[in-house]
Protein backbone atom coordinates (compact mmCIF):
# COMPACT_ATOMS: atom_id res chain seq x y z
CA UNK A 1 0.00 0.00 0.00
CA UNK A 2 1.39 3.54 -0.81
CA UNK A 3 0.37 6.53 0.60
CA UNK A 4 -1.79 7.53 -1.97
CA UNK A 5 -3.63 4.57 -1.56
CA UNK A 6 -3.56 5.34 2.00
CA UNK A 7 -5.31 8.62 1.85
CA UNK A 8 -7.80 7.04 -0.58
CA UNK A 9 -8.81 4.17 1.59
CA UNK A 10 -9.10 7.02 4.66
CA UNK A 11 -11.22 8.88 2.48
CA UNK A 12 -13.73 5.90 1.71
CA UNK A 13 -13.71 5.17 5.29
CA UNK A 14 -14.99 8.48 6.24
CA UNK A 15 -17.87 7.90 3.83
CA UNK A 16 -18.53 4.10 5.67
CA UNK A 17 -16.60 2.30 3.59
CA UNK A 18 -14.29 -0.36 5.85
CA UNK A 19 -12.64 -3.19 4.84
CA UNK A 20 -10.75 -4.45 7.50
CA UNK A 21 -10.93 -8.45 7.00
CA UNK A 22 -9.08 -7.05 3.40
CA UNK A 23 -6.84 -4.75 5.25
CA UNK A 24 -5.64 -7.23 8.06
CA UNK A 25 -5.55 -10.11 5.00
CA UNK A 26 -2.92 -7.70 2.98
CA UNK A 27 -1.18 -7.09 5.94
CA UNK A 28 -0.58 -10.60 6.57
CA UNK A 29 0.59 -11.25 2.73
CA UNK A 30 2.85 -8.30 2.94
CA UNK A 31 4.08 -9.54 6.51
CA UNK A 32 5.24 -13.12 4.89
CA UNK A 33 6.37 -11.66 1.67
CA UNK A 34 8.88 -9.29 4.11
CA UNK A 35 9.73 -12.47 6.45
CA UNK A 36 10.99 -14.36 3.34
CA UNK A 37 12.77 -11.00 2.51
CA UNK A 38 14.75 -10.83 5.83
CA UNK A 39 15.53 -14.73 5.57
CA UNK A 40 16.78 -14.44 2.14
CA UNK A 41 18.54 -10.87 2.63
CA UNK A 42 20.43 -12.91 5.77
CA UNK A 43 21.40 -15.68 3.48
CA UNK A 44 23.20 -12.99 0.87
CA UNK A 45 24.71 -10.90 3.68
CA UNK A 46 25.37 -12.73 6.60
CA UNK A 47 29.18 -12.96 6.13
CA UNK A 48 29.86 -9.09 5.80
CA UNK A 49 28.12 -8.46 9.06
CA UNK A 50 31.19 -9.92 11.26
CA UNK A 51 32.03 -6.10 13.15
CA UNK A 52 28.58 -5.41 13.38
CA UNK A 53 28.07 -5.80 17.32
CA UNK A 54 24.47 -5.69 17.69
CA UNK A 55 24.78 -8.80 15.56
CA UNK A 56 28.17 -10.59 17.22
CA UNK A 57 25.76 -13.62 18.63
CA UNK A 58 23.99 -14.48 15.27
CA UNK A 59 26.80 -14.21 13.36
CA UNK A 60 29.27 -16.68 15.17
CA UNK A 61 26.44 -18.73 15.85
CA UNK A 62 25.75 -19.09 12.30
CA UNK A 63 29.70 -20.16 11.32
CA UNK A 64 29.00 -22.87 14.34
CA UNK A 65 26.15 -24.28 12.99
CA UNK A 66 27.79 -24.02 8.85
CA UNK A 67 30.37 -26.34 10.09
CA UNK A 68 28.24 -28.73 12.29
CA UNK A 69 26.10 -28.68 8.96
CA UNK A 70 29.04 -29.48 6.74
CA UNK A 71 29.91 -32.36 9.23
CA UNK A 72 26.63 -33.77 9.54
CA UNK A 73 26.49 -33.64 5.82
CA UNK A 74 29.84 -35.38 5.16
CA UNK A 75 28.76 -37.71 7.41
CA UNK A 76 25.59 -38.37 5.90
CA UNK A 77 27.09 -39.59 2.46
CA UNK A 78 29.59 -42.02 4.01
CA UNK A 79 26.30 -43.33 6.09
CA UNK A 80 24.41 -43.05 2.66
CA UNK A 81 27.43 -44.85 0.61
CA UNK A 82 27.05 -47.79 3.68
CA UNK A 83 23.24 -47.84 3.18
CA UNK A 84 23.64 -48.27 -0.55
CA UNK A 85 26.30 -51.27 -0.57
CA UNK A 86 23.63 -52.94 2.04
CA UNK A 87 21.27 -52.73 -0.32
CA UNK A 88 23.23 -53.51 -3.02
CA UNK A 89 24.30 -56.73 -0.99
CA UNK A 90 20.48 -57.61 0.15
CA UNK A 91 19.50 -57.20 -3.37
CA UNK A 92 22.32 -60.27 -4.52
CA UNK A 93 21.08 -62.42 -1.58
CA UNK A 94 17.37 -61.85 -2.16
CA UNK A 95 17.95 -62.22 -6.34
CA UNK A 96 20.26 -65.59 -5.15
CA UNK A 97 17.46 -67.18 -2.63
CA UNK A 98 14.74 -69.58 -2.96
CA UNK A 99 11.36 -68.60 -3.76
CA UNK A 100 9.81 -69.37 0.31
CA UNK A 101 12.59 -67.47 1.44
CA UNK A 102 12.14 -64.83 -1.08
CA UNK A 103 8.49 -64.57 0.37
CA UNK A 104 9.70 -64.41 3.90
CA UNK A 105 11.88 -61.47 2.49
CA UNK A 106 9.27 -59.45 1.01
CA UNK A 107 7.49 -59.98 4.66
CA UNK A 108 10.37 -58.59 6.70
CA UNK A 109 10.85 -55.51 4.68
CA UNK A 110 6.97 -55.03 4.94
CA UNK A 111 7.23 -55.22 8.58
CA UNK A 112 9.81 -53.25 9.23
CA UNK A 113 8.35 -50.30 6.91
CA UNK A 114 5.38 -50.56 9.13
CA UNK A 115 7.37 -50.19 12.27
CA UNK A 116 8.76 -47.34 10.93
CA UNK A 117 5.75 -45.93 10.67
CA UNK A 118 4.07 -47.18 13.79
CA UNK A 119 7.25 -45.03 15.71
CA UNK A 120 7.07 -42.15 13.52
CA UNK A 121 3.33 -42.03 14.75
CA UNK A 122 3.91 -42.72 18.34
CA UNK A 123 6.10 -40.19 18.81
CA UNK A 124 3.75 -37.98 17.01
CA UNK A 125 1.30 -38.87 19.58
CA UNK A 126 3.82 -38.11 22.48
CA UNK A 127 4.82 -34.88 21.25
CA UNK A 128 1.70 -33.38 20.57
CA UNK A 129 0.65 -34.95 24.58
CA UNK A 130 3.40 -32.77 25.44
CA UNK A 131 1.63 -30.17 24.05
CA UNK A 132 -1.79 -30.66 25.89
CA UNK A 133 0.12 -30.99 28.71
CA UNK A 134 1.62 -27.96 28.77
CA UNK A 135 -1.77 -25.95 27.68
CA UNK A 136 -3.17 -27.85 30.87
CA UNK A 137 -0.63 -26.57 33.07
CA UNK A 138 -1.04 -23.02 31.83
CA UNK A 139 -4.89 -22.99 32.43
CA UNK A 140 -4.17 -24.74 35.65
CA UNK A 141 -1.97 -21.43 36.65
CA UNK A 142 -4.84 -19.19 35.25
CA UNK A 143 -7.33 -20.83 36.76
CA UNK A 144 -5.02 -20.54 40.62
CA UNK A 145 -4.89 -17.10 40.02
CA UNK A 146 -8.70 -16.00 38.93
CA UNK A 147 -9.61 -18.52 42.00
CA UNK A 148 -7.63 -15.79 44.14
CA UNK A 149 -8.45 -12.77 42.26
CA UNK A 150 -11.84 -12.59 40.52
CA UNK A 151 -14.11 -15.69 42.01
CA UNK A 152 -16.47 -13.52 43.67
CA UNK A 153 -17.59 -11.66 41.05
CA UNK A 154 -20.23 -13.26 38.28
CA UNK A 155 -17.65 -12.37 35.45
CA UNK A 156 -15.26 -14.39 37.21
CA UNK A 157 -17.07 -17.10 37.73
CA UNK A 158 -17.55 -17.39 34.54
CA UNK A 159 -14.11 -17.50 33.24
CA UNK A 160 -13.34 -20.12 36.03
CA UNK A 161 -16.42 -22.06 34.59
CA UNK A 162 -14.85 -21.61 30.92
CA UNK A 163 -11.15 -22.97 32.10
CA UNK A 164 -12.83 -25.83 34.06
CA UNK A 165 -14.57 -27.02 30.99
CA UNK A 166 -11.41 -26.26 28.76
CA UNK A 167 -9.11 -28.54 31.41
CA UNK A 168 -11.37 -31.61 31.51
CA UNK A 169 -11.55 -31.21 27.19
CA UNK A 170 -7.86 -31.32 27.96
CA UNK A 171 -7.90 -34.26 30.32
CA UNK A 172 -9.97 -36.21 27.34
CA UNK A 173 -7.92 -35.08 25.08
CA UNK A 174 -5.02 -36.83 27.13
CA UNK A 175 -6.32 -39.52 28.18
CA UNK A 176 -7.11 -39.91 24.61
CA UNK A 177 -3.42 -39.80 23.18
CA UNK A 178 -2.37 -41.85 25.91
CA UNK A 179 -4.74 -44.85 25.00
CA UNK A 180 -3.68 -44.06 21.16
CA UNK A 181 -0.11 -44.32 22.65
CA UNK A 182 -0.66 -47.73 24.32
CA UNK A 183 -2.70 -48.96 21.43
CA UNK A 184 0.16 -47.85 19.06
CA UNK A 185 2.51 -49.75 21.80
CA UNK A 186 0.72 -52.90 21.18
CA UNK A 187 0.74 -53.01 17.75
CA UNK A 188 4.98 -52.01 17.70
CA UNK A 189 4.70 -55.19 20.47
CA UNK A 190 2.80 -57.38 17.66
CA UNK A 191 4.72 -56.37 15.07
CA UNK A 192 8.17 -57.38 16.69
CA UNK A 193 6.45 -60.21 17.81
CA UNK A 194 5.79 -60.87 14.09
CA UNK A 195 9.12 -59.77 12.96
CA UNK A 196 10.99 -62.80 15.24
CA UNK A 197 8.67 -64.92 13.70
CA UNK A 198 9.81 -64.29 10.07
CA UNK A 199 13.23 -64.50 11.42
CA UNK A 200 13.10 -67.50 12.73
CA UNK A 201 11.74 -68.53 9.56
CA UNK A 202 14.26 -67.04 7.62
CA UNK A 203 16.87 -68.50 9.47
CA UNK A 204 15.59 -72.01 8.81
CA UNK A 205 15.21 -72.28 5.48
CA UNK A 206 18.62 -69.41 4.59
CA UNK A 207 21.15 -71.67 5.97
CA UNK A 208 24.55 -70.52 5.03
CA UNK A 209 22.59 -67.64 3.49
CA UNK A 210 21.69 -66.73 6.54
CA UNK A 211 24.43 -64.42 7.73
CA UNK A 212 25.31 -62.52 4.86
CA UNK A 213 21.72 -61.82 4.61
CA UNK A 214 21.25 -60.89 8.92
CA UNK A 215 24.49 -58.44 8.20
CA UNK A 216 22.61 -56.80 5.01
CA UNK A 217 19.26 -56.09 7.18
CA UNK A 218 21.56 -55.18 9.99
CA UNK A 219 23.21 -52.99 7.83
CA UNK A 220 20.17 -51.56 6.32
CA UNK A 221 18.12 -50.84 9.25
CA UNK A 222 20.88 -49.25 11.04
CA UNK A 223 22.13 -46.76 8.00
CA UNK A 224 18.38 -46.15 7.72
CA UNK A 225 18.08 -44.71 11.42
CA UNK A 226 21.51 -43.25 11.34
CA UNK A 227 20.46 -41.25 7.87
CA UNK A 228 17.15 -40.56 9.63
CA UNK A 229 18.94 -39.28 12.69
CA UNK A 230 21.37 -37.37 10.66
CA UNK A 231 18.77 -35.65 8.56
CA UNK A 232 16.79 -34.80 11.49
CA UNK A 233 20.08 -33.08 12.86
CA UNK A 234 20.15 -31.41 9.70
CA UNK A 235 16.74 -30.30 9.53
CA UNK A 236 17.03 -28.46 13.36
CA UNK A 237 20.23 -27.30 12.27
CA UNK A 238 18.43 -25.41 8.80
CA UNK A 239 16.00 -24.46 10.97
CA UNK A 240 17.84 -22.51 13.66
CA UNK A 241 20.63 -20.96 11.13
CA UNK A 242 17.24 -20.22 8.71
CA UNK A 243 15.77 -18.17 12.07
CA UNK A 244 19.45 -16.37 12.28
CA UNK A 245 19.51 -15.20 8.86
CA UNK A 246 16.02 -14.19 9.30
CA UNK A 247 17.39 -11.66 12.36
CA UNK A 248 20.51 -10.82 10.58
CA UNK A 249 18.37 -9.79 7.45
CA UNK A 250 15.82 -7.89 9.82
CA UNK A 251 18.44 -5.84 11.67
CA UNK A 252 20.90 -4.65 8.82
CA UNK A 253 17.49 -4.09 6.81
CA UNK A 254 16.08 -1.62 8.93
CA UNK A 255 19.32 0.05 9.84
CA UNK A 256 20.75 0.14 6.58
CA UNK A 257 19.71 3.92 5.75
CA UNK A 258 21.51 5.34 9.23
CA UNK A 259 24.39 2.65 10.17
CA UNK A 260 26.98 2.46 7.98
CA UNK A 261 28.38 -1.12 8.04
CA UNK A 262 25.05 -2.42 7.59
CA UNK A 263 24.33 0.23 4.40
CA UNK A 264 27.85 -1.50 3.69
CA UNK A 265 26.76 -4.90 4.13
CA UNK A 266 23.69 -4.18 1.80
CA UNK A 267 25.13 -2.25 -0.69
CA UNK A 268 24.58 -4.97 -3.20
CA UNK A 269 21.03 -5.27 -2.58
CA UNK A 270 19.41 -1.85 -2.29
CA UNK A 271 16.57 -2.43 -4.30
CA UNK A 272 15.52 -5.52 -1.74
CA UNK A 273 16.30 -3.25 0.69
CA UNK A 274 13.62 -0.94 -0.24
CA UNK A 275 10.99 -2.75 -1.38
CA UNK A 276 11.51 -4.25 2.75
CA UNK A 277 11.11 -0.66 3.88
CA UNK A 278 8.39 -0.20 1.28
CA UNK A 279 6.40 -3.49 2.68
CA UNK A 280 6.83 -2.69 6.36
CA UNK A 281 5.15 1.02 5.86
CA UNK A 282 2.06 -0.99 3.64
CA UNK A 283 1.87 -3.34 6.45
CA UNK A 284 1.72 -0.35 9.14
CA UNK A 285 -0.54 1.03 7.16
CA UNK A 286 -2.70 -1.86 6.98
CA UNK A 287 -2.93 -2.36 10.47
CA UNK A 288 -3.91 1.41 10.85
CA UNK A 289 -6.88 1.45 8.36
CA UNK A 290 -8.28 -1.45 10.26
CA UNK A 291 -8.56 -0.52 13.42
CA UNK A 292 -10.25 2.86 12.64
CA UNK A 293 -12.93 1.33 11.92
Amino acid sequence: MTPTSYYVARFAQAFGFFRRNQRMSEAASELHLLREAETQLGIAVWTKVENIEALSVEYWNLRRFLKERNEIQEQLAVCQSRLDEAHEVRANVINGTPEAQQVHLDERVALLTELEKLAIERDHIIADAREVRRSYDGLKMKLEVLTGEASDTPEGQKQITTVKQKLQEFQKRFAELKQERIEIGERIDQGDAQLDDVDQKLAETRQSRRVSASEAFQSIGDGTKEVSALRASSGVLDTQMRQLYAEVGRYVSRNAHWDAACAAATSEHRGLVDIMRALRRSISLNHHLAKNK
